[in-house]
């Protein structure tokens, strides 16, 4: 009776905790409705698929006109939800009971540095992409977000990542249009790519840039410089997990689902195209370009917003 009691009140004051800390966060209350939209009943724990399924990112059909889509990029899409749940989320007797799933919103949602938020990041797409049968050069010293993050980066890793960060905020500014996950317009970040390259790689400034194969250079970007050059240049790149994980619990309470089918009218998907691409610019905060151009072929036409 003595140990029970000492274990409940254990439980309790954690429960006490993490609510507390996700109270600051501000997002208790979606968090509390998740959980009872997720949760079984008999269980009171949510079953691991039915969490997998919140975060799965089913886009089929990624559209860009940038070069070098790599192969791997879509299945490595439709691993980055299971990746997310396994990398934060423990499991309690069947399912991820409640306490746990605060813990995981906070190991990727909570109050913590922008560095924090990018080691995260970047250990949910090193995972998704492991999976996806590649892999990218980084080590993790451990399972900690704080540790220390070594390793380097190919052109076409950057590459991934920025796009994966698009899909965060596109599936996350699309979330009323229609039903469905259809389509997939990526933006061309070239230029972002070879920023990353001239200001990390060694002898980068020697690079000949024009008209160039980005993904095609054989040099190396050192982690420490990436990330460096990351919170110098695109320092929102750290917002766009947290941002999505918020926006798909939001969509999971409201059922509100996302993209684009014929029976909506063009103006108003253009429109929030529109939106989107702006948002994207003022969360990466990029300062280093005159211009940012994005390519959305639609119903057979382009678009080009400058």
């Amino acid at each position: 009776m003595g140990a029970s009691s000492s274990t409940e009140q254990k439980v309790s004051s954690e429960r006490r905790e993490v609510e507390g800390l996700a109270a600051s966060t501000g997002a208790i209350r979606t968090l509390q409705s998740a959980f009872s939209k997720l949760a079984d009943p008999q269980l009171n724990a949510i079953p691991l698929h039915s969490l997998q399924k919140c975060f799965c990112l089913s886009y089929k059909n990624p559209v860009c006109e940038s070069p070098g889509l790599p192969d791997y990029f879509t299945p490595l899409l439709s691993h980055l939800g299971q990746s997310l749940v396994d990398q934060f989320f423990v499991l309690d007797k069947g399912g991820v009971s409640w306490v746990e799933f605060v813990k995981g919103y906070l190991k990727c949602c909570g109050r913590m540095p922008a560095s924090l938020s990018l080691n995260a990041l970047l250990r949910v797409v090193a995972l998704a992409a492991a999976r996806a049968g590649t892999r990218l050069g980084l080590e993790f010293e451990s399972d900690d977000n704080d540790c220390k993050i070594s390793g380097s980066f190919l052109p076409s890793d950057v590459l991934v990542v920025f796009w994966i960060c698009w899909t965060m905020l596109w599936d996350s500014k699309t979330s009323t249009l229609s039903k469905g996950n259809k389509n997939l317009y990526l933006a061309n970040v070239s230029h972002l790519v070879l920023s990353a390259v001239v200001s990390c790689a060694e002898d980068g400034n020697s690079l000949n840039l024009w008209d160039c194969d980005f993904l095609g250079f054989d040099v190396q970007l050192p982690a420490g410089k990436f990330l460096t050059w990351v919170f110098a240049t695109v320092p929102g790149l750290s917002d766009c997990l947290m941002q999505f994980v918020n926006a798909r619990l939001e969509k999971l309470i409201t059922h509100e689902v996302c993209s684009y089918d014929k029976s909506m009218g063009i103006s108003v998907f253009l429109r929030k195209v529109l939106y989107m691409q702006f948002s994207f610019v003022c969360l990466l905060n990029t300062q280093f370009c005159t211009r940012w151009e994005f390519y959305y072929p639609i119903r057979g036409n382009t678009l080009y917003v400058l």
